[in-house]
């Protein structure tokens, strides 16, 4: 369906340009139209691949979403133009000259390729399926941590944490849901697994994405401004992956990123376990009275008895070094994330990995490529924190999808292929992996948050391509 989507976007780039060119050769063969006459056409032409859009609307991948959104405004604005150039012209006039027409050519096709750049960046990808008896609601609002000042402002403003809210939306009154909590990776954003919310919603679930201001790639605070990711943080994220960078850089730059997350995850559990058993809710903000209403209505089905945490990258690590300093937690996921927090520090140029026992049911995802090369690590004895974890947890689980890079655990390939292949996503079956990862994840917190069965996992699934 992917390949077919493309194939049918292509398509209509083709014949939109092609129609710039068959206008072209129609003109130069007519030699002697004059301007107004020449505009007249151009409405013309216009307003044809106005109409092949539309027809195009019937094959799949080709719909007015905000894919082609920047295509349909620049096809009526230049149906627009035309009309009043046409307009203009009312005197006879010299023929538009040969040069110009080759320009107006060449610049149609530009600005209609550059329209059409989101189609081929992104999908008409609405989400997966899910697998549950519930609809799911959604709702959000603002936690304001009023004990921290935001670090990367200088105005003294305090700390803030976005929380989105899915939620079984037939929960009768006074029903509980066991609380999952999700933390997204280095400049991702609160959206970044949204299929695997909708389906552990979908199955009884209240899960809760939060966001790391200035570590997600953008995000709104209470005022209403756009905040996007902390260039210094980008940069130490992208040397961190590099071979130059040092051991003891890593761990300096890895502590402080550590210590701010866990920080706000933190405050988001003991905000939402206040919320949820006291009616507290003197640090949440809520955009409007619809907003205030639909979160305190979640709050009230929150089982705070029953917590499981969750994260995809250096949002999984946050999850484990959380499910490790507190004891409120039942069940632990990270999505291919190595586990920064169990780093203590650096001596002789190897990592000091904190040993104790890892005691919270822990499952964890690995990319295939990151699977081989920890094989390869373990071999030659190199202290690295999630292998110290494997050997020393009481209750562990590992797994990997064959052909999986890292961004195949997030949504974004679904969503934006091209994108996701930049930053590392193999030749897999998208839709296969995001279904295989969320029903183990529904079936692990199921098992350690709902009591429901045993747990077991393959040593790796085969990724269908």
């Amino acid at each position: 369906m992917k390949g077919q989507v493309f194939n049918m976007t292509g398509l209509l780039l083709i014949l939109l340009i092609a129609a710039e060119a068959a206008f072209l050769i129609f003109e130069a063969l007519k030699r002697s139209s004059g301007k107004r006459t020449w505009q007249l056409r151009r409405l013309i032409v216009n307003a044809a691949q106005l109409l092949i859009f539309g027809i195009m609307l019937v094959f799949p991948g080709i719909d007015t979403s905000f894919r082609f959104m920047g295509l349909i405004i620049l096809l009526a604005v230049r149906i627009v133009i035309a009309s009043l150039f046409a307009l203009a012209f009312r005197k006879k006039t010299d023929a538009k000259k040969t040069g110009l027409k080759v320009l107006s050519l060449i610049v149609s096709a530009v600005l209609i390729s550059g329209a059409m750049v989101p189609a081929f960046l992104f999908t008409d990808y609405e989400g997966r399926p899910v697998t549950g008896s519930y609809t799911v609601a959604q709702s959000n609002c603002i936690l304001v941590d009023e004990s921290r000042i935001e670090t990367f402002e200088n105005d003294g403003s305090k700390r803030e944490v976005p929380v989105y809210f899915f939620t079984p939306a037939e929960a009768k009154e006074g029903e509980k849901f066991p609380l999952v909590i999700f933390s997204h990776g280095a400049f991702g954003y609160y959206q970044s697994n949204a299929s695997t919310y909708l389906e552990l919603a979908s199955n009884g679930y209240v899960v809760v994405s939060i966001e790391h201001p200035y570590h997600s790639f953008f995000t709104k605070d209470t005022s209403g401004k756009t905040v996007t990711v902390d260039r210094d943080f980008f940069s130490g994220c992208m040397n961190a992956n590099g071979e130059v960078t040092s051991e003891e850089d890593i761990y300096e730059m890895s502590k402080g990123w550590m210590e701010l997350r866990v920080a706000d995850m933190n405050f988001a559990l003991d905000a939402l376990i206040a919320g949820a058993d006291n009616n507290d809710t003197g640090c949440f903000w809520f955009e409007n009275d619809s907003s205030r209403k639909d979160v305190l209505n979640v709050l009230t089905h929150i089982d705070t008895d029953k917590i499981g945490l969750m994260g995809h990258s250096m949002g999984g690590a946050t999850a484990v070094e959380v499910g490790k300093i507190r004891d409120d937690i039942d069940a632990v996921i990270d999505i291919d994330g190595t586990m920064l927090g169990n780093m203590l520090g650096v001596k002789d140029g190897k990592y000091i990995i904190d040993e104790t026992p890892y005691t919270v049911p822990l499952l964890e995802f690995e990319n295939e490529g990151s699977h081989w090369e920890l094989q390869e690590i373990a071999k030659i004895d190199y202290p690295y924190p999630n292998l110290t974890i494997k050997d020393t947890a009481k209750t562990y689980y590992c797994t990997y999808i064959e052909g999986t890079l890292h961004m195949d655990y997030t949504d974004l390939p679904l969503f934006a292929p091209f994108l996701a292949k930049m930053l590392g996503s193999g030749d897999v079956d998208h839709a296969y992996v995001s279904d295989m990862v969320n029903s183990l994840e529904v079936r692990f917190f199921d098992c350690y948050l709902k009591g429901k069965g045993q747990f077991a996992v393959n040593e790796y699934y085969p990724g269908v391509n």
